[in-house]
């Protein structure tokens, strides 16, 4: 039977408290986990952070006292929860290494997504992102190679192809060209929402870490292909967060977040090979389930309506992370010139395109190109992964 969260109950609010000792969870051993399970860790850290700031931001714009205290209480065990998740990740893995895992998450989920996506126009954002993120591996794995002298196959395991994908100095595009039309909160499909959601959340943790982790490298190449890329993230927050209805009250937005997250934590719990990480999947949808309760007694009483007139009346079927190499092989094939142009997609270098590539480079090579030339010249050819063949496009653009 089809899993319905408003009608399941959850772990009481006053029972999720947990102590130091039950937040010190063991980290995977990155040499025997599923690399999905590497992925699916990532995710969920990047929706607990989601959660934690959303609650922050709607604490900032609400007046009454208790409805602050309730945010509060729910959002300390939101970080209780990210804490945990995100400290399944090795401190062995260097930050190269977790960035090359990042970015199979970028691919993989967002692939995914887009080929469950029903709305042409929000499949045609999912479609255009996944391939900027899919040079950016490409782009990560040859630092990896020439910093750390090791090379990403191991650490994607042969799922995900490393090889260019729309090359990242074609990424730097106008911010108004940046911003999508938002779908309509009363006409699109209650997966539509949890797929923005998921997407937005997951784009913004690794504009955040790249923002962050970018000066810890000493390495001059490293530092500026951080700071490229990063840019280039704080497009895709742009680009994935405009397709949010702004129309939606705070109250209908918090009781997105919860279901999504519900939906992610039961999705992973299905799926995990991890007996371990699958226990802490399900521990922490019992909290969700409190959660959404809750955020579900807000929107009755500040929106005036039940949560069932907006949320689905079961969960989607299962968020997977699988092999999506045909799926992108595809792509690259039919979308790896395009860029955009306002909310809409075009093949040429228009002027306002051409303009903001003459300001950010300024005559210079840009560092994801160089990082290329870099590997060749220390490992005598360039790092790719090419399982399925040579790569279907063939011709590599260069600036």
């Amino acid at each position: 039977m089809a899993f319905d969260p408003l009608q399941e109950r959850g772990i009481p609010l006053d029972e999720q408290l947990r102590n130091w000792r039950e937040l010190n969870v063991t980290p995977i051993d990155p040499d025997a986990a599923d690399p999905y399970t590497r992925c699916r860790i990532i995710t969920m850290n990047g929706i607990e952070v989601e959660a934690v700031m959303f609650s922050h931001h709607a604490a900032r714009h609400c007046s009454d006292p208790d409805v602050k205290r309730r945010l509060a209480q729910v959002r300390y065990i939101e970080s209780q929860q990210q804490k945990a998740v995100n400290w399944l990740l090795p401190g062995s893995s260097s930050v190269l290494e977790t960035t090359i895992a990042y970015e199979q998450v970028a691919v993989d989920l967002t692939a995914w997504v887009a080929r469950m996506e029903p709305d042409p126009y929000l499949k045609q954002a999912y479609q255009f992102g996944v391939l900027e993120d899919f040079d950016h591996l490409y782009r990560y794995a040859n630092l990896y190679e020439m910093i750390e002298h090791r090379k990403a196959d191991k650490i994607v395991d042969r799922l995900t192809e490393v090889m260019p994908g729309r090359p990242t100095y074609l990424h730097h595009r106008d911010p108004v060209d940046n911003v999508r039309r938002p779908y309509e909160r009363s006409r699109t499909e209650p997966l539509s929402r949890l797929h923005a959601l998921t997407i937005t959340a997951a784009e913004q943790q690794t504009m955040n870490f790249y923002m962050n982790v970018g000066p810890l490298h000493m390495e001059p190449i490293a530092r500026q292909l951080y700071q490229e890329i990063g840019m280039v993230e704080e497009e895709h927050v742009t680009h994935y967060e405009s397709l949010v209805d702004p129309g939606e009250s705070w109250w209908e937005m918090l009781l997105n977040h919860e279901f999504n997250e519900c939906y992610l934590y039961h999705s992973f719990m299905e799926t995990e090979t991890d007996p371990r990480v699958r226990a802490i999947w399900e521990l922490h949808l019992g909290m969700e389930l409190e959660h959404l309760r809750l955020a579900g007694e807000l929107f009755k009483r500040f929106d005036g309506r039940d949560p069932e007139q907006v949320l689905a009346p079961a969960l989607p079927p299962p968020v997977t992370f699988e092999s999506n190499k045909g799926y992108i092989r595809d792509l690259l094939t039919t979308q790896v010139d395009v860029t955009t142009l306002g909310t809409g997609y075009v093949r040429e270098a228009h002027e306002r395109f051409t303009r903001m590539q003459q300001a950010v480079m300024g005559g210079e090579e840009p560092p994801s190109e160089r990082v290329i030339e870099d590997n060749r010249a220390i490992s005598g050819r360039e790092y790719r992964l090419e399982t399925e063949g040579p790569h279907p496009v063939g011709v590599r653009l260069t600036p």
